[in-house]
């Protein structure tokens, strides 16, 4: 299925506007040459702001279409593009314009009228193919609304977080949305748990693919969708329509593979779709939730077939990519988020980066809501519930693993004989919380210490009380590895 955009007899954004020409809606005026002259401003100091890749997925398209009043009016080609731009870019296109002509004080953001020239879709509009191709869609407007699988705008290659666990799947993903990727890597197969990034990739791989220069068809769905658009088809007796549609493009992405699992029919098809593609030289990118060799309850042939390429693991998270997302989350946001308070949910929020995220917006939403500032407090608070599910008992190993990473020592420290200040205010700080926290005796803490005595846990009790009274930072220190521990 291949979409197009229909847009007005507008300017394209990056096409300089000339008085005088059939294309011009200003007409030949030295005011509306002085208009132009400013629009083209507005658009490059737009691109320095926002950098190039947001203005090339967002706001390339844009055009102006005149001055009515101190209105300035701004055509974007899909509603969807204007609903985004209207609300992520809406405020810094108007300041921008009153820098440039103080007479304005308002920028319309519209959608252009059907009809007039056709454009190429650029993330204009999430869908299941991208084309770079002025070929008419075969399929009627009911049909393709049943074929859509959108694509989310938030996950580009830029907002995607590489850290170890990830690095060798964004590396592979990477080099097929470059179109540098070598036979090895058809299929291209990513797996792992839930929320680990398979489908940011995937939907990334997509947007690339479709911003390439030379043209080229990219069909993204779910295994799910594949199925009910194979079931549809042999309800309409429309098959051959559907093999040939799906053959004809040049990139078959299937998310969520697994869940063909028990449905032969289906997997048939997909088997004889696959090696149809791969034969013609085009590419297939698959996820799901376990490596080709663990699907069990899908047909030999087609796990070999899956297996004969490039595979590539999605490893659950570390505290450190953990953190890392959050703070790139939190950046993108623009809202001022405390790094403990980060650190806190990179602690506690370990199951997947979905949750992670998660956690972190309804913190910001929170803030907004009721303009509050985000605080521990305020994340016990919001998040109870959440983290209400993270909740374990208290080992005094745990303790000594956490103040042992927050501190950077090793673990083995714990429990030596040496007494240099950086060692032992963490094995203080590891007792006090041992003593909080648990209900064991002080002799059984002193064991666990490297078999030391009751009086050096009390002492160690007293010094961090003390401490935690005389310094701010140092008692902020203690609450955070607490409620990371106890939350």
């Amino acid at each position: 299925m291949l979409l197009e955009a229909q847009v007005g007899q507008v300017y394209d954004a990056d096409i300089p506007l000339e008085a005088g020409s059939q294309r011009d809606p200003l007409g030949e005026s030295g005011q509306d040459a002085a208009l132009a002259l400013q629009w083209s401003r507005v658009r490059a100091r737009l691109q320095d702001e926002i950098g190039e890749v947001e203005y090339r997925n967002w706001l390339r398209q844009a055009a102006l279409h005149g001055l009515d009043g101190d209105e300035i009016t701004v055509m974007l080609p899909t509603r969807f593009l204007r609903d985004w731009v209207n609300k992520e870019y809406g405020g810094l296109l108007t300041s921008l314009w009153q820098s440039e002509n103080p007479a304005v004080r308002r920028v319309d953001i519209r959608t252009r009228p059907a009809g007039g020239i056709t454009a190429v879709p650029n993330l204009a509009e999430p869908s299941a193919v991208l084309a770079k191709s002025t070929q008419p869609a075969r399929r009627d407007a009911e049909d393709r609304s049943e074929t859509a699988a959108p694509l989310d705008p938030r996950f580009t290659f830029d907002t995607f977080v590489v850290g170890k666990p990830n690095e060798f799947a964004y590396a592979c993903a990477r080099r097929v949305a470059d179109g540098h990727a070598s036979p090895g890597f058809n299929p291209l197969f990513l797996y792992g748990g839930v929320g680990l990034g398979k489908t940011h990739l995937m939907h990334a791989i997509a947007w690339e693919l479709s911003q390439r220069a030379d043209e080229v068809t990219v069909a993204y769905m779910s295994a799910e969708k594949f199925m009910h658009r194979f079931v549809s088809a042999l309800r309409r007796q429309s098959t051959i329509e559907f093999k040939n549609e799906l053959r004809s493009v040049d990139v078959l992405m299937v998310d969520d593979l697994q869940f063909l699992i028990g449905k032969d029919g289906t997997q048939e098809e997909f088997f004889h779709t696959f090696n149809a593609l791969v034969d013609s030289g085009k590419q297939i990118i698959v996820s799901a939730d376990k490596s080709p060799s663990d699907l069990s309850g899908i047909e030999d042939r087609l796990r070999t077939r899956l297996g004969c390429g490039m595979v590539a693991d999605v490893h659950a998270t570390t505290y450190e990519l953990r953190l890392a997302i959050l703070e790139a989350k939190a950046a993108r946001a623009g809202v001022p988020v405390p790094g403990r308070v980060m650190e806190f949910l990179a602690q506690k929020i370990t199951a997947n980066v979905r949750e992670l995220e998660g956690a972190l917006n309804r913190l910001i939403a929170h803030a907004h809501l009721f303009d509050r500032p985000v605080t521990l407090e305020a994340a016990n608070e919001v998040l109870h519930d959440l983290l209400r599910a993270y909740d374990r008992k208290i080992t005094i190993e745990e303790i000594q693993k956490q103040v042992a990473e927050h501190y950077n020592i090793r673990i083995s420290e714990m429990s030596s004989v040496r007494r240099a200040r950086n060692i032992a205010r963490p094995r203080q700080v590891a007792m006090y919380l041992a003593k909080q926290l648990t209900s064991r005796s002080l002799p059984e803490i002193g064991r666990k210490f490297g078999n030391r005595d009751h009086t050096t846990v009390m002492h160690a009790v007293a010094k961090v009380t003390e401490l935690m009274a005389a310094d701010t930072d140092f008692a902020q220190d203690v609450d955070l590895l607490k409620r990371i521990l106890t939350v």
